[in-house]
């Protein structure tokens, strides 16, 4: 689960963020649904493009087919620039029902933002601090006594990533259907030695998102998909928006299938897959697995969010404005996203549960079969979303992030 580091997707830790960060860049607002029309590639778009969609979209139609996706939505919303949403492919894979803004889909570690946003509202409340050990609230956690509540929202605990963990991904293969509880993902993450004394790295770990929804149960006295839904969904109106819980895979209709080409064994170690297999997904000759119906709770806070793309845009504006925190802690929030390379200041950055990629602050998110990107440019007022259907793309990128990344740089062309 990346922030733009793909989804709880085990394979993209600490590096992956990193690298997902430092090539992406977005912004993200709402755009209405608008009359579509049909367009190259399948795609529909509304009556009167702005001229950057024009521009960008035989880019979006080569990635579509170079990427293997099978749907995708791109959103913006720029007053400078023109609003503009388009649909790309099918619902199921070779199938003629296309996908629709209104689709909802798995948003991965997007819920990171979410799960800290709630933590966050809980320091507001002088419930908990940010300056508190871990091990306050949970004991048996290694150097617990010396991370900070901060230093798991900032991924710079040290403590090691559960989900690169090859029983679990096995198990994610033979038995898609497991309900996973966060104390069997707290056992796995929290047995293996950290990866460094807290505070002095980065690590993208989503153990620190496990441990930070465990303590929100605990402050709150609720299930972690209640607190969301009252503190987050429902006070910005995100109807399209929802947290499982760990028993419940579904996803509310309407929706597309999502796919992907490797087993989670196989991509343990690379999200790139061999040669001869990228050329045959390519070609549309490879039939990818349908992961539709997976179970989720293996994310859990740190990736099993489900939301619709004019949702994600609604979120992250918010979520860039500080619409669910006090001034003070907003403003400490967006300061506290630092570049992940020191001695490069304009290097993507990673904070209190938010990314930025130059001027754009967000997240993005992938689980096996889906990959998304939200982001919000709070100086020129640009917002943009998108979301894939398969999920990684053969040659390992994020289908979801790779389009975002071309809409942006149209965006910001001149």
């Amino acid at each position: 689960m990346g922030a733009v580091a793909r989804g709880p997707r085990r394979h993209r830790p600490p590096g992956t963020l990193a690298a997902s960060l430092a090539t992406t860049a977005a912004a993200l607002l709402v755009v209405a649904p608008a009359p579509a029309n049909a367009s190259p590639g399948g795609a529909t778009a509304p009556a009167e493009e702005p001229a950057y969609a024009a521009a960008v979209q035989p880019e979006l139609d080569r990635l579509m087919e170079d990427l293997a996706i099978t749907g995708a939505v791109v959103l913006v919303r720029s007053p400078e620039l023109g609003d503009w949403a388009t649909t790309m492919g099918t619902q199921t894979w070779h199938g003629d029902e296309p996908v629709t803004l209104a689709d909802h889909v798995r948003v991965g570690s997007n819920t990171k933002t979410m799960t800290a946003t709630v933590i966050l509202q809980l320091v507001d409340e002088g419930r908990i601090g940010l300056d508190d050990p871990v091990s306050w609230y949970r004991p048996d956690v290694p150097n617990g006594e010396d991370i900070t509540i901060a230093q798991l929202l900032d991924m710079s605990s040290g403590l090691a990533n559960y989900t690169t963990d090859l029983e679990l991904n096995e198990q994610m293969d033979s038995n898609p259907g497991r309900v996973w509880s966060p104390e069997e993902l707290l056992a796995i993450g929290l047995a293996e030695p950290p990866a460094f004394p807290p505070g002095e790295g980065f690590l993208y770990s989503n153990t620190n998102y496990v441990l930070l929804g465990v303590i929100i149960e605990q402050l709150t006295g609720l299930p972690l998909e209640q607190a969301l839904q009252e503190r987050v969904f429902d006070p910005l109106g995100l109807s399209g928006t929802s947290f499982p819980a760990l028993t419940d895979a579904s996803i509310p209709e309407p929706h597309p299938r999502t796919y992907t080409f490797g087993t989670n064994v196989e991509t343990i170690d690379s999200l790139v897959l061999p040669p001869e297999v990228r050329a045959a997904a390519s070609a549309g000759t490879l039939e990818p697995m349908d992961v539709t119906d997976a179970n989720p709770s293996w994310g859990w806070a740190a990736g099993a969010g489900i939301s619709t793309a004019p949702d994600l845009a609604d979120y992250v504006e918010a979520l860039v404005e500080g619409c669910l925190l006090s001034p003070q802690l907003q403003q400490e929030r967006i300061a506290s996203v630092q570049p992940l390379d020191p001695d490069d200041p304009a290097s993507p950055g990673y904070g209190l549960g938010l990314a930025s990629f130059g001027p754009v602050y967000g997240h993005s998110g992938e689980l096996p079969g889906t990959n998304s990107f939200m982001g919000y440019d709070p100086v020129r007022d640009i917002t943009v979303v998108t979301w894939a259907s398969t999920a990684p793309a053969p040659n390992g990128e994020g289908p979801a992030v790779e389009l975002a990344k071309a809409v942006i740089a149209e965006l910001y062309a001149d």
